[in-house]
């Protein structure tokens, strides 16, 4: 019979072994000493999964719901429970005791290496059948817990009932449920060293979590793999057009309710309905989504995620997502995601403490909190750690079939003293500020998405001047394949929000990015951080009266489109939203009744369109044969001209912008070729809700009069306050 201490242990929910107690064991005299804890049972018998033979029933060891006894049956026999229940209700079901290991000798040592390239596939829980028997599999790492146990809709939440085993080796706990399946809702209940039953955690592997406020996790289906596609690597290419339309679904367009008027989130289909043929009419190639994983606060867009392998339930569940993620490829849109392994929240329920110590984050609040944020930062030293986070980008990519991930706040990982004074933080082991495991978990992160899914792309929120960010690990870079140009967002905005007649003082704000601009693979971002926090809406950070505002940003559009560099652009400074973006409200749609918005939202189109179909404005983004400087020192007119070059040297784009409110007449621009130079795009025309200025009839003729260093030249009429396109016609 098995001690007191024993039972009682079981029956408080603190043995830390419980398969060495419960399920079936060998007895004496070559019997099986099968034993059960199963509250609020009356009466427990066991039967013969095979042939249903009643082989006996258990003997109670107290009032609590402890069950034991001897009985002559063959080891491994698949038995059952029958149970009579207190209230008289009766029941059949499998002791979850008898059942094997979850996790196979190969999965324990990848794991404890931290090497497992898809510990999503065993870790979590995961719809299984085992033995015959379906059910669900649970796993969750937690090394320094005295006992973890599933707690769920179907026991009650009781944390006594399903203790798991521990697997020393890699520090996981396990257990099969039989009977589970897709839809439960479950936690885990975990109890430290020093006997503390913590709050409850969401399992960090879940692929499905109920709606904020609610926080259980949720048994879902594994989406299945989605293979690489060469037409979608093509699209991602460097060579490729790539105008990135970045998104908040929560507050692109809110659905209306017709009973009652109120706003709500749209689901993933109505997403597919709706925001993907508006992607596709505007002419962007990538469809950029802020953070999707779920995440407790609204407020933080995303960027606090707790469930890091769960589609937020805000817009319905994962296969919802999948079918997005589809519709938008049908549409010829690649989907990039926002992806954030800098840090996590501190909600009770998440990744902070996890299994009462700091696991996933830094001991040192020096190295493990953000004061920026009041968030935890993830140890990357931790090898499991790093492998939950490697694992997550690769789940994204493979098995929803997304682009690329845009990975937030890289800056503020690579640099151990990142927002913190003297004495708050740690230097590294050689004394230095960079934090090397972070380096060394970029360079792992996109080696393994490279070797693994080569269609897919990295891009590196990254503010600082750390070297070769966007370039190969082997070569000693980070291994990203593009960089946003944080500089050159902030200076080019910096410039335009002066007043025109001090702007000639100012020029190298807008030119300066070129001297750096193929130093790294570079996206210029204007993305949602330039239009909240009291920074005004992208309109409204242009100077003078209204009109003025439109032509300037007409004008800072054209130039940006011109600049070497793939596009980004923030939802609704396609069209000129005047407020700053507010998360929690749809865009001001309305505004496109006015035709002053509507023309910029044309603008955008034509952008794309043009940008689109013209190699010389995307074929060498990256590389300093596409780009010629014409002229940037005109400083006294604010005029600064320049050339895009393709792959075929012969073409040749004349980019020239007024950041003046004075039409330039024959304003002389030289160029290399004779012939003529029709124009492309104006961004002062009336269709755009500009003045109509321009040069006459849209064209010009090269005449062999040495200007700016070229062999012949064009004479222009310079708009106010914009940009103009020609592109040379042999």
């Amino acid at each position: 019979m098995l001690r007191a201490t024993d039972i009682q242990s079981i029956c408080d929910g603190s043995h830390s072994d419980p398969f060495a107690v419960l399920g079936p064991h060998s007895g004496s005299k070559g019997k099986i000493s099968v034993r059960a804890f199963l509250p609020h049972a009356a009466e427990v018998r066991v039967v013969d999964g095979r042939t249903n033979l009643d082989l006996g029933p258990l003997k109670r060891r107290n009032d609590v719901g402890f069950f034991e006894q001897s009985l002559a049956m063959p080891p491994g026999t698949p038995y059952r429970f029958k149970v009579r229940w207190e209230d008289g209700q009766q029941s059949t079901h499998e002791d979850p005791y008898r059942f094997g290991p979850v996790l196979g000798e190969m999965d324990v040592w990848l794991l404890s290496e931290g090497t497992h390239l898809r510990p999503y596939e065993i870790l979590g829980a995961n719809a299984r059948v085992m033995d015959g028997v379906a059910g669900t599999s649970f796993a969750v790492w937690a090394p320094n817990a005295s006992r973890v146990s599933v707690l769920g809709d179907f026991n009650f939440w009781d944390g006594r009932r399903h203790p798991m085993r521990l697997r020393r080796e890699c520090g996981v706990w396990e257990i099969f449920l039989p009977g589970v399946g897709v839809g439960a809702q479950y936690k885990f209940e975990v109890r430290s060293q020093d006997g503390r039953v913590l709050v409850p955690r969401a399992d960090p592997y879940a692929r499905q979590s109920e709606l904020r406020p609610a926080t259980a996790s949720i048994v879902a289906p594994l989406p299945a793999k989605i293979e690489p596609s060469e037409q979608r690597r093509g699209a991602n290419a460097l060579g490729a057009p790539i105008s990135i339309y970045e998104v908040h679904l929560g507050s692109w367009r809110r659905v209306i309710d017709p009973a009652t008027g109120a706003q709500r989130w749209p689901t993933w289909d109505e997403l597919a309905d709706s925001l993907v043929p508006y992607v596709q009419e505007m002419g962007f190639t990538h469809l950029e989504l802020l953070p999707i994983s779920e995440h407790p606060f609204d407020g933080s867009w995303g960027y606090q995620p707790v469930g890091l392998y769960a589609p937020t339930a805000r817009f319905g569940s994962a296969d919802g997502f999948v079918r997005l993620v589809q519709r938008c490829h049908a549409a010829g849109i690649g989907v990039l995601l926002d992806w954030v392994p800098a840090h996590f929240p501190t909600d009770p329920h998440g990744l902070a403490q996890f299994d009462g110590t700091p696991l996933y984050e830094y001991a040192d609040p020096r190295e493990g909190f953000h004061n920026d944020w009041q968030t935890l930062i993830y140890n990357l030293g931790r090898t499991e750690v790093a492998n939950f986070l490697i694992g997550n980008g690769l789940y994204w990519l493979e098995r929803f079939g997304v682009d690329g991930l845009r990975v937030d706040a890289v800056a503020s990982m690579l640099y151990r003293d990142y927002s913190r004074k003297a004495g708050e933080w740690i230097p590294n082991s050689q004394g230095g500020r960079e934090n090397l495991e972070s380096i060394a978990f970029f360079k792992r992160m996109n080696e393994v998405i490279g070797r693994e899914r080569p269609d897919a792309i990295t891009m590196a929120e990254e503010s600082t001047a750390f070297p070769l960010v966007s370039r190969p690990t082997y070569a000693g870079g980070l291994g990203f394949h593009y960089k946003w140009n944080m500089g050159w967002m902030h200076d080019t905005l910096q410039y335009m929000a002066r007043d025109p007649i001090h702007r000639k003082h100012h020029q190298g704000e807008m030119t300066f990015g070129l001297v750096y601009a193929f130093t790294e693979n570079f996206v210029l971002p204007i993305s949602h951080d330039e239009v909240v926090h009291e920074k005004g809406s992208l309109l409204n950070k242009m100077p003078g009266d209204r009109w003025q505002k439109f032509a300037n940003l007409r004008a800072y559009l054209g130039f940006m489109f011109g600049h070497p560099g793939k596009k980004l652009l923030f939802m609704g400074c396609e069209f000129a939203q005047e407020r700053e973006w507010n998360h929690d409200t749809s865009l001001d749609w309305h505004l496109l009744d006015n035709p002053e918005h509507a023309g910029v939202q044309r603008l955008v189109r034509d952008l794309n369109q043009l940008y689109r179909t013209t190699p010389a404005l995307h074929e060498l983004d990256c590389q300093p044969e596409g780009f010629e400087w014409i002229d940037h020192g005109d400083t006294d007119h604010s005029v600064i001209s320049f050339m895009r070059r393709g792959r075929d040297t012969g073409t040749v784009v004349v980019m020239v912008c007024n950041f003046t409110p004075t039409v330039q007449q024959g304003y002389r621009v030289g160029v290399p070729h004779a012939g003529q130079y029709v124009e492309r795009l104006n961004t002062d025309s009336g269709h755009y809700g500009g003045s109509n200025a321009g040069t006459p009839l849209g064209a010009a003729t090269a005449k062999p009069i040495p200007w700016h260093g070229q062999s012949c030249s064009i004479e222009l009429t310079l708009p106010p306050l914009a940009t103009v396109v020609f592109e040379w016609k042999y």
